[in-house]
C-alpha cells in the first residue's frame, strides 16, 4: 500500500530554555492511502499539536513528516503555501466558511485559486454536491444553512481539489447528534467509495468509532492503537471506551 503520511521521530517543544514543555515526544506513525485514522487523547496530550505540525500550521522541533513522499518539514515560503493549497484538505469545528459567499462560491474558491477553468469547476462542484447531499444549498449563504449543511459544504471544499490527505479537527464538535451522524456517514462514504485518506482529531468516542484505526496520545507519545478490522461500529466503540478507561480520569476529560 502507498504511504500517504509518515511521521518520523518528531518532537515539539514550547517555551524558553528555562521553562521548556515537550508537547510531542519522539513520536512516529504512518497512514496508508485510503485509511481513516482518528487521534484521541485528553486535553494537553499533544494530539492538537500533532495535527498542527502535520497540517503545516506549526513546525516540529526535530524529526520529519512526509506527505505523499514530500518532507513537509523542509518546505518554506511559496513552496509550502502551494503544497498546503494543493495536497491538504482542511475541515474545522467552526466550518470556516466565508459569510459573504454562497456555498457554491465557498467550494469553488479553492479551485479558483488554482486557476481551474469555469466549466471544470462547475462539473466538480455538481459532482461533490451530489455525493454530499448539498445540491439544494449551493446557492445559499452560510447564515441560511443548518450546522450540518455548513459542515458538509466545508467537507466539499476540503475534497474538491483531490488532496492527498484530509485533516479534520473536531468536525462534529459544533453539530447536534443527528447532523454529526450524517456527517460521519459521509466521511465513511468519502473514505470507502472515493478512497479519501482522512486524519481526524476528536474528543468523542462515538465519532472515533467511524474510523478504521484510532491512535491514542498521552503525554506526547502513542499510548495505544486500535484497529477496527471486522468489528462492528458498536464493538469498536466499546473497545475505544475500554482504552479511555485505561487512560484514567473523568470520562469526559479523557475523550
Amino acid at each position: 500500500m502507498e504511504k500517504i503520511l509518515k511521521v518520523s521521530q518528531i518532537e515539539k517543544y514550547y517555551g524558553s530554555r528555562s521553562s521548556l514543555t515537550k508537547a510531542i515526544d519522539n513520536l512516529s506513525f504512518e497512514v496508508e492511502k485510503g485509511e481513516f485514522v482518528c487521534l484521541m487523547g485528553a486535553s494537553g496530550s499533544g494530539k492538537t499539536t500533532l495535527l498542527n505540525v502535520i497540517s503545516t500550521i506549526d513546525k516540529v522541533t526535530s524529526g520529519h513528516i512526509y506527505v505523499g513522499g514530500v518532507d513537509i518539514t523542509k518546505l518554506k515560503g511559496n513552496a509550502l503555501n502551494k503544497f498546503r493549497r494543493e495536497e491538504l484538505g482542511f475541515i474545522f469545528q467552526d466550518f470556516n466558511l466565508l459569510d459573504t459567499l454562497t456555498a457554491y462560491e465557498n467550494i469553488a474558491l479553492a479551485l479558483s485559486i488554482q486557476n481551474t477553468n469555469i466549466k471544470e469547476i462547475d462539473e466538480k462542484i455538481k459532482k461533490v454536491a451530489s455525493e454530499l447531499n448539498i445540491k439544494d444549498v449551493l446557492h445559499k449563504y452560510p447564515y441560511q444553512m443548518s450546522g450540518g449543511q455548513k459542515q458538509r459544504v466545508a467537507s466539499a471544499r476540503a475534497i474538491i481539489t483531490d488532496p492527498k490527505l484530509i485533516l479534520a479537527d473536531e468536525p462534529t464538535g459544533a453539530l447536534d447528534s443527528k447532523s454529526a451522524k450524517m456527517l460521519l456517514e459521509k466521511f465513511n462514504y468519502l473514505n470507502e467509495k472515493l478512497s479519501s485518506t482522512i486524519l481526524m482529531v476528536t474528543h468523542d468516542a462515538f465519532t472515533a468509532s467511524y474510523a478504521s484505526r484510532v491512535i491514542f496520545i498521552k503525554d506526547g507519545k502513542i499510548f495505544k492503537e486500535l484497529h477496527k478490522g471486522n468489528s462492528s461500529r458498536k464493538e469498536f466503540f466499546d473497545k475505544i471506551i475500554d482504552v479511555v478507561t485505561l487512560l484514567g480520569g473523568d470520562l469526559n476529560d479523557a475523550l
